[in-house]
């Protein structure tokens, strides 16, 4: 069991499986100079399958999601899914992406046990999707969202992230189109977890504008009390249902109480949260032939010490040093 000083238990783990990603999302990366991972210190598929075989069978976790970076990039993406599917007990199994490829490999994705996916699309409009993510892909994302519905990698669920100046007016419009669509909306605040340190406090979009702005259109009562138990998103029925849309409010609302997640990144270090300064190392056990024992130990030990919060609150926060495209998601 993965449990920390204030009685909480990891059983959900997220693993990047690369740092590498195909868009340049300002809110994530700078247009160019990012350093990526050597080769040699990603962990191979069979380590990758290795660390999740410990953490389902021997640590307690039940949901395993795979993240990036863009973990459709990974080549051994399909095959990892499968192993993974067939552990015992068989954890549940997601997917965070940017949609890019994924029209191409939903179909193979579910057939090798991929429950459902996260895809990230902050805006409707081809133009600010470019302005956002220095690329022009929007159509790729918005045929890839279909196609994961298509095979029934469901729900399918949208992330968006609202940028002043950009597409902090489509609150309504996007929400309209996932009920629309049958896709649950989760809106993120921003979080300073960009390569370039350009987050500020101060003009953030944060939940209650996100609020503010959906209850123009809509009618939003929230779920009953302990629906969203340890899940990061706050849930509001839309319309009086079914559809309901979230709000991830990590900067102004942290739910750091109720955190169930353990995070093991591309290179195979274990971080207890997004926000964490500290890293513990896998890797280097793995590849001096540690037994899955010491592996296991090396883990707990790491969980044991995560800290009550984020410290975003805190004047004395610093930013991690390595972007989310190295964390994971």
């Amino acid at each position: 069991m993965l449990i920390d000083t204030f009685g909480r238990v990891a059983t959900d783990l997220r693993v990047s499986l690369t740092d590498r990603c195909n868009l340049r999302c300002t809110y994530c990366m700078p247009e160019e100079g990012l350093r990526w991972l050597a080769r040699p210190d990603l962990l191979t598929d069979d380590e990758v399958v290795r660390l999740i075989r410990i953490a389902v069978t021997e640590l307690g976790v039940e949901e395993v999601r795979f993240t990036g970076g863009e973990p459709l990039l990974r080549p051994g993406l399909v095959g990892i899914v499968e192993r993974c599917a067939a552990l015992a007990p068989r954890p549940k199994l997601s997917l965070t992406t940017n949609g890019i490829g994924l029209s191409r490999t939903a179909a193979a994705l579910k057939a090798a046990g991929l429950d459902r996916v996260n895809v990230s699309l902050d805006t409707l409009r081809p133009a600010a999707f470019q302005a956002l993510t220095r690329r022009d892909r929007h159509r790729d994302v918005l045929e890839g969202l279909a196609a994961a519905r298509a095979v029934g990698l469901t729900p399918v669920k949208v992330n968006a992230v609202l940028m002043p100046g950009l597409n902090d007016d489509e609150a309504p419009e996007l929400l309209a189109w996932a009920r629309e669509n049958e896709y649950e909306l989760r809106f993120i605040e921003q979080m300073p977890l960009d390569a370039q340190h350009g987050w500020k406090r101060d003009g953030m979009i944060t939940a209650g504008n996100i609020l503010e702005s959906l209850r123009t259109r809509f009618t939003l009562t929230p779920e009953p009390d302990g629906a969203r138990g340890s899940a990061p998103a706050e849930r509001w029925i839309v319309d009086g249902g079914p559809a309901r849309v979230g709000v991830i409010a990590s900067v102004t609302r942290p739910f750091c109480r109720a955190c169930d997640r353990t995070r093991l990144t591309a290179d195979g270090q274990v971080r207890t949260c997004l926000f964490a300064q500290e890293e513990s190392d896998l890797r280097a056990a793995l590849r001096s032939g540690a037994p899955d024992e010491e592996i296991a130990r090396l883990w707990k030990r790491a969980m044991w010490g995560k800290k009550a919060g984020s410290g975003l609150e805190e004047p004395s926060f610093r930013q991690p040093q390595r972007p989310m495209s190295a964390i994971g998601g």
